[in-house]
């Protein structure tokens, strides 16, 4: 079994920061890209920022400039520093992972709980 679990949402001020963080644990032999999606209320879940293995980044243009994606491999986790944030980044965040797991060929994609960020004066 594999296992995503997300930390660091909550209720911020416009122009303030958050760092969100996505461990992923289990049985996990590698992982390839990892990223951030969010869905806000009535709207498709889009990808906001995701990382290679090699560590090569790739930003949604509504976050550029204002968002970074960093992950440690080591820790199988990776993080979203989001700072100037604005009251149109309020959503469900969700981690996504590519994994390998354990015993098998096949890579397949898994998803976190999603944790909720919600920017407001």
């Amino acid at each position: 079994q594999v296992q995503l679990v997300e930390s660091g949402g909550g209720l911020v001020q416009p122009g303030g920061s958050l760092r969100l963080s996505c461990a992923a644990s289990g049985s996990i032999f590698s992982i390839n890209a990892m990223g951030w999606y969010r869905q806000a209320p009535g709207k498709q879940r889009e990808l906001v920022a995701g990382i290679a293995s090699s560590g090569s980044t790739n930003y949604a243009d509504s976050v550029k400039g204002r968002f970074t994606i960093s992950r440690d491999n080591a820790k199988n986790t990776v993080y979203l520093q989001m700072n100037s944030l604005k009251p149109e980044d309020t959503a469900v965040y969700y981690c996504n992972a590519r994994i390998l797991q354990i015993g098998t060929v096949t890579w397949r994609d898994y998803w976190g709980q999603g944790t909720q960020v919600t920017v407001s004066s």
